[in-house]
């Protein structure tokens, strides 16, 4: 099942088609949501994925590292699929150094946002 994944990744441009995980990472990935188990934007908890804030196909020496996680959704909660949006500026084709302090900044608006009361 993991090659289907990987294959579907690849087509959706998240990666190269020749970029290998680590065998490492999957225990990583479940450390990972185990210690932030929401999305650092809207707060779900559906359709989860951990991001690399550097891609690891172009730091493989960061796949493994925590400082370059975040978890992201793709559960298009509110309309937004947070992953795409904040982790790849809305193309898998590319990344977001500063998602950690965008996801932070928007956090606090969603937190803080006015609704209106509708009689």
């Amino acid at each position: 099942m993991a090659i289907i994944k990987h294959l579907v990744d690849a087509a959706q441009g998240k990666h190269p088609l020749s970029a290998a995980r680590s065998s490492h990472w999957p225990t990583v990935r479940k450390q990972h949501l185990a210690m932030n188990p929401v999305c650092a934007v809207c707060g779900g908890t559906e359709k989860l994925d951990v991001h690399h804030i550097r891609p690891f196909h172009l730091h493989p020496d960061l796949e493994l590292n925590p400082d370059n996680l975040i978890t992201l959704c793709e559960a298009l909660k509110g309309g937004a699929n947070c992953h795409l949006l904040f982790g790849h500026l809305g193309n898998f084709k590319s990344f977001n150094t500063q998602v950690r302090e965008d996801a932070k900044a928007w956090a606090d608006k969603l937190k803080t946002r006015p609704l209106v009361e509708v009689a």
